[in-house]
């Protein structure tokens, strides 16, 4: 029983790591694709994903990203895993919510 415990433990941490690494490694891929596409200005504020994206090569997220005060939560595809896989593929799905700031500049 001990031993069972000892290894459901071990399993856990490892997809804890495993979950939030993956976070990491997509919101640097969404950024660098960004930067590739002339977009260096839009930052990648937040990346949220389902339990189980991390052990599919594919996964549906929703990222918050951020421009000059400006804010658009968007829906994207990603296929590929960006942890595991050379091969990743981020597609836009939709646009959740925009949200403008207006500065005057006093």
């Amino acid at each position: 029983m001990g031993k069972l415990f000892s290894l459901i433990v071990l399993v856990a941490l490892g997809y804890t790591g495993l979950y939030f690494y993956y976070g990491v490694v997509v919101k640097q891929e969404i950024q660098q694709q960004l930067d590739s596409h002339g977009l260096s200005a839009v930052s990648v504020d937040n990346v949220e994903y389902g339990v189980w994206a991390p052990v599919s090569t594919s996964a549906n997220i929703s990222v918050t990203v951020t421009y000059r005060g400006s804010q658009a939560a968007l829906d994207l595809a990603v296929q590929g895993h960006p942890v595991f896989s050379d091969e990743v593929s981020v597609q836009f799905d939709g646009l959740q919510a925009l949200r403008l700031g207006i500065g005057f500049g006093l």
